[in-house]
């Protein structure tokens, strides 16, 4: 089971994690070769909120496929269990920045109100400066 930040949990049937040995695979690399991990996890089958799904789908990650299923490869730790851990934390990973709300920028450059308002307050202080010093009859 693995457990996001946002209170959503992914079940162990969701995630299918296969022990991949390669072919041709001699000289130094044998170990690390023998212990890689290929990671599936089929966005439409799980039970993540159709929101979160819509998300996922949207990213532009090339380790999404057009079928919506996440191929994570995990070869770089000479031990099984540790490929293992690894590919599931970069799917947390991978799901997490889906699931997190977008920061809303502001607008770089004023909008129309605040232009106006600016030119209102400088004009209304350019009349008040004038009528300065000069006494009403």
């Amino acid at each position: 089971m693995l457990t996001l930040s946002s209170n959503v949990t992914l079940a162990e049937w969701e995630i299918d994690i296969h022990q991949i040995r390669a072919q041709g695979a001699g000289g130094q690399n044998v170990n690390k070769v023998a212990s890689a991990v290929h990671l599936r996890f089929d966005i439409h089958r799980s039970t993540l909120p159709r929101f979160y799904k819509e998300r996922l789908l949207a990213l532009s990650d090339q380790r999404i496929t057009k079928e919506g299923v996440i191929i994570i490869k995990a070869q770089s730790h000479r031990t099984l269990e540790l490929n293992r851990e690894d590919a599931l934390a970069r799917l947390k990973a991978l799901i997490e920045e889906a699931i997190k709300p977008r920061k809303v920028r502001r607008p770089t450059k004023p909008s129309k109100g605040a232009k106006r308002r600016r030119v209102d307050d400088k004009t209304r202080k350019g009349a008040i400066k004038s009528l300065r010093g000069k006494v009403s009859p």
